[in-house]
This record gives C-alpha cells, sequence and structure tokens, in this order.
C-alpha cells in the first residue's frame, strides 16, 4: 500500500473537525447511549469510576462524554482545532467544566506533547491513528501512555488488499476535486456500496428460495439495520464523508496489530473485526502482566463484526 507522509500542514488533511462539526447537529441522548453501551461492551465494564481515560484523537467528543457519563476521568485532545472545538462543544452541552474532563489540542505522533500526559488506565483511539500518516509509530508512541495496569483500545481500517487500493485511488481523487464537487463523489460512493449490498441481497434471496428457505428474511434483517441508530453512536452520512475523504489513510490486518503490539508487551484482551470487510477492526490490548486490583475487562474474543 502506498502510505502518505506525515504532515504538519492541515491543508493536506481531510478536514475531519469540519465533518465533525455537522455531526453534531444529530447528536442526543440515544447516540450518546449508544456510544455508552458500546464503550462497556468493548471494554467488559459496566462503570469507570476512579480510571483515567485519555481520548487519543477525541473528534466529535462522543466517546470522551460516554467515558465522563460512565464515571471516568478523561483527558481529550485532538490534532485538529475543529475537533477541538466540537470536544468542547459537546462538554458544554452534556458534560461539565469540572476537572475531571480537560480537553486540549495535540499529536499522537508528538512525543513531546505525549510525554507531558499521565499515563492513563484506558488509552482510546478510535479511528485516528491511520489518519496521522505515519500508523506504526502513532501507535508505537499512544501505546507509552497506557498505565502498567492499563488497556489500550484501538480501532484501525482493515487490510482488504486490492480493494483498499480501490478506496485509495478514490481518496485521492476526492482531494484533488473542488469543495463544492466532493458531496457529489460521496453520494456516487453511497450509491456503489448500496447497489452492492443490495445485489447480495438479491443473489441471497434467489439461493434461499431454491432451498425452499424463507426468502423475505434477509430483507427484513437488512430493513431492521437500516432503522437502528448505529451501534456507535454514530451517523450514516457523516460516517460515509468521513470514509471517502479521508486522508492521510492507511491499513492493517489484525495479525499485523496483534504482533506489533505483542512484542511491546501487550497481550489481546478483546477484538470484534469487520469479517474482511471494509471499516475499523477494534482491538482491546492490556499490559503484560495485567495484574491490578483494579478492575480489568473479562477476556473474550469477537469477529465476523
Amino acid at each position: 500500500m502506498t502510505t502518505p507522509p506525515p504532515s504538519d500542514d492541515l491543508s493536506d488533511r481531510f478536514a475531519f473537525g469540519a465533518n465533525w462539526a455537522r455531526f453534531l447537529r444529530v447528536v442526543d441522548e440515544s447516540r450518546i447511549a449508544a456510544a455508552v453501551a458500546s464503550l462497556q461492551q468493548m471494554l467488559g465494564l459496566e462503570r469507570l469510576d476512579g480510571m483515567t481515560f485519555l481520548d487519543v484523537g477525541s473528534g466529535s467528543g462522543l466517546f470522551s462524554l460516554a467515558a465522563h457519563r460512565l464515571g471516568a476521568r478523561v483527558h481529550s485532545f485532538d490534532y485538529d482545532p475543529k475537533s477541538v472545538a466540537c470536544t468542547q462543544e459537546l462538554q458544554r452541552r452534556y458534560g461539565s467544566d469540572e476537572p475531571s474532563w480537560t480537553i486540549e489540542q495535540g499529536s499522537a505522533l508528538d512525543t513531546e506533547f505525549l510525554s507531558k500526559l499521565a499515563p492513563a488506565d484506558i488509552v482510546y483511539s478510535w479511528g485516528v491513528l491511520h489518519h496521522t500518516g505515519d500508523l506504526w509509530t502513532a501507535v508505537e508512541r499512544v501505546a507509552g501512555r497506557v498505565s502498567p495496569a492499563g488497556v489500550f483500545f484501538l480501532a484501525v481500517y482493515n487490510d482488504q488488499g486490492r480493494t483498499t487500493d480501490q478506496w485509495m485511488c478514490v481518496k485521492r481523487m476526492y482531494q484533488a476535486l473542488p469543495q463544492f464537487l466532493r458531496p457529489l463523489l460521496v453520494a456516487a460512493c453511497g450509491m456503489a456500496i448500496l447497489t452492492h449490498r443490495l445485489w447480495q441481497l438479491f443473489v441471497t434471496i434467489v439461493l434461499r428460495l431454491l432451498a425452499c428457505q424463507n426468502p423475505l428474511k434477509p430483507a427484513r434483517e437488512l430493513a431492521r439495520s437500516a432503522r437502528r441508530v448505529n451501534p456507535r453512536g454514530m451517523h450514516r452520512w457523516y460516517d460515509l464523508v468521513d470514509w471517502v475523504g479521508g486522508w492521510p489513510f492507511e491499513v492493517a490486518r489484525p495479525d499485523e496489530v496483534f504482533s506489533f503490539l505483542s512484542q511491546r508487551g501487550f497481550e489481546l484482551v478483546r477484538m470484534q473485526t469487520v469479517g474482511g470487510k471494509m471499516g475499523c477492526n477494534e482491538y482491546v490490548f492490556a499490559r503484560r502482566p495485567a495484574q491490578s486490583h483494579r478492575q480489568t475487562p473479562e477476556r473474550r474474543t469477537l469477529s465476523g463484526g
């Protein structure tokens, strides 16, 4: 895969903060509840009372808010000033100005900045480090902020081989287009994805008919899925904009992530993959040995997304 070089210039990066600002228009209690539930599921904890939570690349601030509601002491940072502003806005709307939630601008690649941050019980970076322009350096440096008894919860784009190369071309096209044409490309990609899924549905229905099974079951499941709030509280359109435009862009296979962090003293606690499809694989790692009188996540591995 072609890896874009790291850059301190925001002009060659996707406007993540601007997209998050638009997402804030649809944030409500149902989305917050979904974010809270997703944290509880992946961490295997009902509450985070007394724990520190470092949100690396806080974006909209939704998961900083979720951790705050679960009782954690939260520190959020993001490279994009507009993302920092989004996190501050969610704090203003739903959180508090208490010192238990602090927000600042910073980079996951900046060793001087990171060295000033106290190690955290939970270091969280969902769908962020693959946008830094130097994925593995970012993973290594951020992992260094995990406390001795802490966990590292990260999500990284799945490597789809040739399909990833095709999406790389789409992303370069998005960056080259004038601003007013970019939504058209996003919409076209959305239609292509929908068409592909409808074709898969058609083939499934035909196969079920041939097998004398109920052909409507997969259609009902697809309809229910379309009506549900995103399991992480996200929004389909703004997720699609992020997916099509997100740049820099890198990917990794689950075995690469496992091997990289295993060599650095971490053990896999839980994994949720996208089953070889497009999207992010989620991982929860604990430092070895993960022994503490604090709560630690129950060992469990999921797959298939």
